[in-house]
């Protein structure tokens, strides 16, 4: 079976640092927190008061009232994002095989919003049965990749991941994959998520995951710092074009960057919490440097998951320190979370954009926040703190690992003529 070269061509992102992806990446190179108190409803009664919002996102000047009647937050993220994405790649739809054109989508909860709205409309209603008739498609996680797949006329294969904060990075993988073994030739993939809600935030409090440092909210997303308490909720999309190597050659298409490798692996050790080792990490470290054919030495840049959680930090940074053992040091570490909060099911997929970035525009972005590292964490790393740093990246890796033991790390490479 030929193997065959993988590219990004088209990019899209809808963040708390901004609503395009030029925008994202020059804010995160800023430095910019997206922290704030959250506007989507009153946290009177709320132990975490603030997330990582959209701003300025008015859906009205996307969608007609028809549409958004049918649209959880979450797919209207992602249909603004998959726009904007291809845009961007100039994909000429009239003149390629919508038969071998593709959508993986991810989300980790789907219409969390629309779900939460109609079981408290349920409850008002004395549990008289008087469910919106989009109740069922709004809320699903595989709309939204369904809605952008109508949208294009995109025949090919269609599906969504759900591996909480592993689905999107698993999608694009998984997108990889397909147009690598000559399944398809283009896919739009990525991840959107739309939890800033009560039900949400209620949830993940009562699991003592969420930052609850209401006085000063931009610094709350503090990874790999000694004083961290929790991750900080984010919202919002990202969108990849992919295409077969050839084929964007042939019509002078951008190439942001090559998809060099993926692996994915389970920690299999408990629901919420990471091993304490990073095993799994590890592991899906280790098989995407083994499937992009690479040494561990020719990494530039890792985009860690790093939630800013007391014992995710740690566990990947001691998975690095593992496999990467003496270029660990040499290597740049940061963590976009400090800015952007956790984005869940699309955490990858946004991740994904500042490495493509990283790589297409030689700029690392930084952690911010990091007063003073956490003396549990090893020695030695570079976690670029404060500030961006202007270098020469010719492979960047993304981590993401999610609840339930999923862990997913995808590699880009810098493209060359």
């Amino acid at each position: 079976m030929k193997i065959r070269k993988v590219v990004v061509t088209g990019l899209g992102a809808l963040t708390p640092l901004g609503n395009s992806y030029q925008a994202f990446f020059s804010q995160l190179l800023a430095g910019k927190s997206g922290a704030a108190p959250i506007t989507k409803f009153d946290t009177t009664h709320f132990k975490t008061k603030f997330a990582c919002e959209i701003k300025n996102f008015i859906p009205a000047d996307h969608f007609v009232v028809k549409e958004l009647r049918k649209m959880d937050l979450y797919s209207q993220y992602a249909m603004v994002t998959a726009t904007e994405a291809m845009s961007v790649s100039g994909l000429d739809l009239q003149k390629i095989n919508l038969d071998r054109f593709g959508v993986i989508w991810a989300s980790g909860n789907g219409g969390f919003k629309t779900f939460e709205e109609q079981i408290a409309e349920f409850t008002l209603n004395n549990n008289v049965p008087r469910f919106n008739p989009f109740f069922i498609s709004r809320m699903i996680a595989n709309m939204a990749g369904g809605l952008i797949s109508i949208k294009y006329g995109l025949r090919g294969i269609n599906y969504s991941t759900v591996s909480a904060c592993a689905s999107a990075t698993n999608a694009i993988i998984d997108a990889y994959n397909y147009i690598k073994w000559g399944k398809a030739d283009f896919f739009i993939t990525g991840g959107s998520e739309a939890p800033v809600t009560q039900a949400s935030i209620g949830g993940f409090n009562a699991m003592k995951a969420l930052s609850t440092n209401n006085d000063n909210p931009q610094i709350a997303s503090r990874p790999f710092d000694k004083e961290r308490d929790g991750f900080v909720m984010g919202e919002g999309a990202a969108a990849l074009v992919l295409e077969e190597y050839e084929h964007a050659i042939s019509r002078g298409a951008t190439i942001f960057a090559e998809v060099a490798g993926g692996g994915m692996s389970a920690d299999a050790y408990h629901m919420t919490a990471t091993h304490p080792e990073g095993m799994g990490a590890y592991l899906g470290m280790k098989a995407a440097l083994e499937d992009a054919e690479i040494p561990a030495s020719e990494i530039d840049y890792i985009n860690a998951h790093a939630t800013s959680t007391p014992l995710g930090d740690v566990s990947e940074l001691k998975a690095i320190a593992k496999l990467f053992q003496e270029h660990a040091g040499k290597l740049h570490i940061s963590a976009t979370k400090s800015m952007t909060g956790h984005l869940l099911g699309a955490a990858g997929a946004i991740e994904a954009v500042a490495s493509i970035l990283s790589v297409y525009q030689n700029a690392i972005p930084p952690t911010i926040n990091t007063s003073e590292v956490d003396p549990e964490i090893p020695s030695g790393f570079n976690l670029t703190l404060g500030k961006a740093v202007a270098k020469e990246v010719n492979y960047a890796l993304s981590n993401t690992f999610g609840f339930g033991g999923h862990n997913a790390t995808a590699i880009f490479k810098k493209h060359t003529d």
